[in-house]
């Protein structure tokens, strides 16, 4: 039987070692002559073409992390298209047909970062913003205008008039250039917007924090961390002069906490009813901060040691959330849950559900999905008041984060897991945590939010991948946007694209800053439309597909079974190199073979298939897989990749050879390193990047030099095996290395974990599950990966 996942057939998996090498390799002109001919093709794009036989290529990794593939577009178009990092479609051309795109065999979608931190935003004040009559799009750099009083719409065709103000250009201060303002100028820009887009007031900063204190939480030590934090970051917390803020704890009752202004001390107020939680006072327990800052701040200081003698084991979090949401409905906001185990009262309270000797299963793994829709629910209600729900679960045994997680997905929240937290015995995660807590609290916010995507004429938009609930369908609703989130939609062409040379698409986020203000991000982005499949292969963006199939096989793995999920997966590399092969007909089936756009496709397929979410075989607890489900849902493109096919650097060795220059330092440049053993060396060290955490593993052997200059230790037997930093050390090795470390760092806005591992460190397992083009007792190396491959394209 087979079942299909968006023009994705799956077969079931064997493996075959033979591997035919019989037929002479195509040429250039051979190939471009089988691929429907390659008529003014630019070198680049012949390049990309490149046929690869990836069998005898084994060395395919460049030596930098490759940039996102240019659209072949005039260089006036090209200088006003949406940045990559905000906007990336999984094909750069643009297919003109439904059935082009399936004979190609790879899926049609874009990744978006809609709301990410940018240094230059032209923000735009009018009376007027400018949009199409018809679909509502807003005009952008990709419209054309017939005179200086019409322009037409790129999106739906129609012609609209220009209006008055429009004439009027405020960055030249001069009249009658329509097409030279800010807004067809850049295609990233924000509105501010007038009354027509508020459906009451915009919304104060409001923030509402969530606390478990049972006794598993107070062992754990976090409420510690959170309060300091807290402290810390108060005046850092984005908002106004309108700013609320309030305080819930709870374990097997819920505790409120009056702040009102004037009073001498907080006071606790304790409903032991949760089978119907009531709010004790509604006007006391969200304050104004600025007015009731010194009782926030005596509350946060007599936190930690209020619970220290608790016997309470048990866990009300539902009851504490209905309690949130009856808190929080009149204004909407953000509600900030810390949660250290399995709820065990009341509403919403889970049973475990993790069978430990099944964490190995080679084929299903049960218990992906939620136990209960009372999480769901819930955050529904809370997203139809505006409320947005994060969760941060620090849980050292499982407390069914499938469930859990529910809270955040559709109320447009994010998730954060410490698995194994605690203050002392684990200082790398509570580094993590102070480090995650410092950007979480000061980060960009938006509140009640939507998001609508439009597309050109002929193109739709059909799946959505991320937190957040459908509102309608194009409409996404988002209670809160952070500038952390990204989002992925599936798109199929409904009629032929042949009467244009371009397709755009325009992402739309209107929101509520943190200071009650209205605003409209909008995003657009065009790349050409094409009518040669070959064309359609060079523009691949294989870190883009890669990242839509996870999403894609996520959804899979919970509506269907993991198995299927990996089955689908494998059969989308097979489907598009063996469309590749028959549509070239001068290819002959020697080796395996792929464009060179294409090279990386069974590479990153397989470190998908070993990433906690989706692999088998391996001991993954349930709650640390569902985690990596949700990360791989919610995350940015870059981030995504990072934790799929980390970077790898040999850094003892580092020389200034192709060095940048930044600002008076020196930042060296290694080139990356195939994630296999075999680039390790027993003399070396070496840095393995993998987003969220970075391990630097050290060879017994290494140089002395390195270690005593970087690392601060005479030699390797006397590094501790639980190092977390690299020390500040006033030699050149480690100025270096810090360097290029904060080189790394610089683009990303949580911190990750970092471990010094020993070559003979117990933890060293972590840092080699990572390598993944070795093989595992339970999966492919690449190179068998390969041949897999071949195999199944050969039946």
């Amino acid at each position: 039987m087979r079942t299909v996942l968006n023009h994705t057939c799956l077969l079931p998996v064997h493996l075959n070692a033979r591997s035919p090498y019989s037929q002479p390799f195509p040429s250039l002109s051979e190939l471009s002559s089988a691929l429907g001919g390659l008529g003014g093709v630019s070198e680049l794009e012949a390049e990309t073409l490149r046929p690869v036989n990836l069998l005898q290529e084994r060395n395919i990794l460049p030596p930098k992390r490759a940039p996102p593939p240019e659209p072949n577009l005039s260089n006036d178009l090209r200088k006003v298209n949406c940045s990559p990092d905000t906007f990336r479609c999984t094909l750069t051309n643009i297919p003109q047909t439904q059935a082009l795109l399936n004979k190609a065999r790879l899926p049609l979608g874009l990744l978006l970062h809609p709301f990410r931190d940018l240094t230059q935003l032209p923000v735009i004040t009018s009376n007027t913003i400018v949009r199409c009559r018809s679909c509502r799009t807003y005009i952008n750099p990709f419209v054309s205008f017939l005179d200086q009083r019409r322009w037409k719409c790129n999106l739906c065709y129609r012609v609209n008039d220009v209006p008055d103000e429009f004439m009027y250009n405020p960055v030249t201060r001069s009249y009658g250039e329509p097409h030279k303002r800010p807004e067809v100028q850049n295609s990233t820009v924000e509105f501010i917007a007038s009354s027509d887009y508020m459906l009451r007031p915009p919304q104060p900063a409001v923030y509402l924090f969530l606390l478990d204190v049972s006794h598993n939480a107070v062992e754990s030590g976090y409420l510690n961390v959170f309060c300091q934090s807290l402290l810390d970051n108060l005046e850092k917390l984005p908002g106004d002069t309108r700013t609320h803020i309030g305080f819930v704890t709870f374990d097997s009752t819920v505790h409120f906490y009056n702040l009102q202004e004037g009073l001498s001390q907080p006071q606790m107020l304790v409903v032991s009813d949760i089978d119907d939680v009531f709010i004790p006072t509604h006007d006391s327990l969200l304050v104004n901060l600025k007015e009731s800052k010194e009782l926030v701040k005596d509350l946060l200081n007599a936190l930690p040691g209020m619970f220290t003698h608790t016997r309470e084991t048990q866990s009300a979090l539902g009851p504490a959330l209905q309690a949130a949401y009856k808190l929080m409905s009149p204004t909407g906001g953000r509600v900030t849950v810390f949660q250290t185990q399995l709820p065990t009262l009341g509403a919403g309270l889970l049973q475990s559900r993790e069978d430990p000797n099944l964490r190995s299963s080679t084929k299903n793994v049960l218990h992906l999905g939620p136990a209960t829709d009372f999480y769901k629910k819930l955050a529904l209600d809370c997203s139809g008041q505006q409320i947005g729900v994060d969760l941060f679960l620090l849980s050292s045994q499982y407390s069914d984060l499938a469930s859990l997680a529910c809270v955040s997905k559709y109320s447009a929240g994010s998730v954060f897991y410490y698995p194994s937290f605690h203050h002392i015995h684990n200082t790398a995660q509570k580094q993590k945590f102070q480090k995650d807590l410092q950007r979480y609290l000061t980060r960009k916010i938006g509140f009640e939010a939507v998001m609508r995507i439009r597309c050109t004429k002929g193109l739709s938009i059909h799946t959505f991948h991320g937190n957040f609930f459908v509102r309608s369908t194009d409409l996404l609703s988002l209670a809160n946007v952070n500038p952390d989130s990204g989002f992925a939609v599936q798109m199929s062409i409904e009629e032929s694209l042949a009467d244009t040379s371009l397709a755009c698409f325009q992402a739309a986020l209107l929101y509520t800053s943190s200071k009650g203000k209205r605003r409209i991000r909008v995003h657009t982005l065009c790349l050409p439309v094409v009518s040669q499949l070959s064309e359609v292969f060079a523009g691949a963006d294989i870190q883009a597909i890669s990242c839509l199939l996870a999403n894609m096989a996520i959804d899979r793995s919970i509506s269907s079974s993991l198995s299927d999920a990996r089955d689908a997966l494998v059969n989308a590399v097979v489907d598009c190199l063996t469309a590749y092969r028959a549509n070239g007909s001068n290819i002959q089936p020697s080796g395996l073979i792929a464009p060179a756009a294409l090279r990386l496709f069974p590479l990153y397929v397989l470190a998908l298939l070993k990433q906690k979410a989706l692999r088998t075989g391996t001991s993954t607890r349930l709650d640390e897989r569902v985690f990596s489900m949700c990360e791989l849902k919610s995350q940015p493109l870059q981030q995504i990749m990072r934790m799929v096919h980390p970077d790898l650097y040999r850094i003892d060795n580092m020389t200034e050879q192709a060095a940048l220059h930044l600002n008076d330092s020196v930042i060296p440049q290694p080139p990356l390193l195939q994630l296999t053993a075999e680039k390790l060396t027993r003399e070396g060290a070496f840095l393995l990047d993998c987003g969220s955490v970075m391990y630097l593993w050290v060879g017994k052997c290494c140089n002395e030099t390195f270690i005593r200059d970087v690392l601060g230790f005479q030699n390797y037997a006397s590094l501790p095996s639980n190092m977390t930093e690299i020390p500040e050390l006033q030699t050149t090795y480690s100025e270096r290395t810090r360097a290029f470390i904060s080189w790394l760092l610089e683009s990303r806005t949580f911190l990750p974990a970092f471990h010094v591992v020993k070559d003979d460190a117990s933890t060293k397992t972590s840092f080699f599950q990572h390598l993944v083009e070795d093989r595992t007792e339970s999966a492919f190396s690449y190179y068998e990966f390969l041949l897999h491959i071949q195999q199944q394209m050969s039946k």
